[in-house]
């Protein structure tokens, strides 16, 4: 974080069957929920988005456990974070703790998903995760650039 990047910041919530994808304003002072994107179809919308919005850093949440260590999961996002480091060579990926992101992003819009509605839950915060997730990265970078 103390080395400025050009372009802007975006950050992804990479789930098994979405990505949430979030996007910060051109100052990278302000994080902004975009979309969800399937997860087969993420390479050929990274190619898309970075070309159109010039994004040079992008922040990757690694939903480590309660304890903070590597578990299932995680390991799947650290797998899906190197093949993107290939795909992508000029764009800078920070993996990102992103413990409970999710849930507080759930409780943003309302609370958990009822009975039989959890994927259409998911599809609504997927990208709020993203966003709550890249809100915190700016704020610590801000605060450690001004703790300098």
């Amino acid at each position: 974080m103390g080395q400025s990047y050009p372009g802007r910041v975006a950050a992804l919530d990479l789930g098994e069957a979405y990505t949430g994808v979030a996007l910060s304003d051109p100052g990278s002072t302000l994080a902004n929920p975009l979309e969800v994107v399937p997860a087969d179809r993420l390479n050929e919308y990274l190619h898309r988005f970075f070309g159109e919005q010039a994004v040079s850093e992008v922040v990757v949440g690694v939903p480590k456990t309660m304890g903070g260590e590597i578990g299932f999961q995680a390991r799947r996002v650290l797998d899906v974070l190197e093949t993107l480091r290939e795909e992508f060579p000029a764009v800078r990926f920070v993996p990102w703790d992103e413990r409970l992101t999710t849930k507080v992003a759930r409780s943003a819009v309302g609370g958990g998903p009822k009975r039989g509605q959890r994927r259409r839950a998911r599809e609504r915060v997927d990208h709020l995760a993203a966003a709550a997730m890249l809100q915190e990265y700016l704020d610590r970078g801000r605060a450690f650039e001004a703790a300098r």
